[in-house]
């Protein structure tokens, strides 16, 4: 039974998601996000650091495709950021570069308690042996340390190092949206074997939770343009919520 339920349920998400527009953050920015698409195939660093991931080491509902979106998320809000602060170039690309690695890395140790401080040692430790200077992995570990929701923002003596942190939370947050309800979650109630009554009896009180994050986008990027995406996905939430009740006739 619970995976027919799941499936329809799923379906339904699927439905609904495409039926809402796309992004204004995606449709505004198409040009930076594929810069930073580019970025991720071509860059010699970062395709070196992508190396490191192993799908099959990484928690199934935050593995590669969670990863990369992050980063390609990440390093277009560091683009737009920086030039909306008249950052020159010079200035923007090695925190372009290292937004983008820190969103690759944000989730290496998503299985283990902890994950945000483990994966950040997890990062220093590959990126030493990568040679890369000492700001860079400062700026990339220190976001990796810090994106976690609800928890403590950027206190870093470093206002490009807080950019990255910040840009690696709101990419992050993006996810809690529509791709949360039409892949993420069905991936994790797989991975957990949930039956649907537990899922039912707590998803209230999560999609509070998900409500709460529009309060959390750190940039002005992200404060902009992140309630849409969270806004999308509480419409389907809630539609799948209606239906799993009407499903388990509770």
């Amino acid at each position: 039974m619970p995976q027919t339920v799941y499936q329809k349920l799923q379906d339904t998400a699927l439905k609904i998601a495409r039926t809402l527009p796309r992004p204004a953050f995606y449709g505004e920015h198409t040009m930076l996000i594929g810069l930073a698409e580019e970025m991720l195939k071509t860059h010699e660093l970062i395709r070196k650091c992508r190396a490191y991931l192993d799908e099959s080491q990484l928690e199934c509902a935050h593995g590669l495709c969670h990863c990369e979106a992050v980063a390609r998320d990440a390093g277009t809000i560091v683009l737009v950021e920086g030039r909306g602060r008249g950052m020159s170039q010079s200035v923007i690309e090695p925190l372009f570069t290292a937004a983008i690695i820190a969103g690759l890395f944000h989730d290496i140790k998503r299985r283990e308690e902890d994950h945000a401080v483990r994966g950040s040692i997890e990062a220093e430790k590959i990126l030493k042996a990568l040679d890369v200077d000492e700001r860079s992995r400062s700026h990339i570990t220190y976001a990796i340390r810090n994106h976690e929701a609800f928890k403590a923002t950027c206190d870093l003596d470093d206002e490009e190092g807080c950019m990255v942190s910040d840009a690696l939370y709101d990419a992050d947050k993006f996810r809690w949206g529509p791709e949360n309800f039409t892949g993420t979650l069905w991936l994790m109630v797989e991975a957990q074997h949930m039956p649907p009554e537990a899922l039912h009896k707590t998803f209230k009180e999560k999609m509070m939770g998900i409500e709460r994050i529009k309060e959390t986008f750190r940039t002005a990027t992200g404060k902009r343009y992140g309630p849409e995406f969270i806004d999308q996905g509480v419409t389907i939430g809630n539609a799948i919520y209606e239906e799993m009740s009407a499903m388990l006739q509770v």
